[in-house]
């Protein structure tokens, strides 16, 4: 299942990079703190609040990347970009589809993590 969530060599290079102990840290940061912007993202969304929204998708973009969660960060990144025409026309179905496709992420990381 990992392998269709994380790219596992984009996984595997942080790994070499930076060591497994450390990965397996930041992967329980993001975990902790992903759902946190999320939330972060639905408050924006529901105040119109462009600015706020913007710079949670690019955080969730980067964190996504970072692992090798391509289509997390891919949604975060449209969203990113979107931003304006996202919160006017208060587009809750795109994050939706947003804290799907993390809950997946959040899976495989968990797998990968203690594997």
């Amino acid at each position: 299942m990992s392998a269709d969530v994380i790219d596992l060599a984009t996984f595997r290079d942080l790994q070499d990079a930076t060591g497994a102990e450390f990965v397996a840290e930041l992967v329980d940061a993001f975990l902790q703190e992903a759902p946190t912007m999320l939330d972060g993202m639905r408050h924006a969304l529901a105040a119109r609040d462009v600015e706020t929204f913007r710079r949670t998708a690019h955080s969730l973009k980067s964190n996504g990347n970072t692992f090798g969660a391509r289509s997390l960060g891919a949604l975060a990144r449209d969203l990113e970009l979107s931003a304006p025409a996202v919160v006017q026309a208060g587009g809750a179905g795109a994050l939706d589809a947003l804290a799907a496709e993390y809950a997946r992420v959040a899976a495989a990381l968990g797998g990968l993590r203690d594997a």
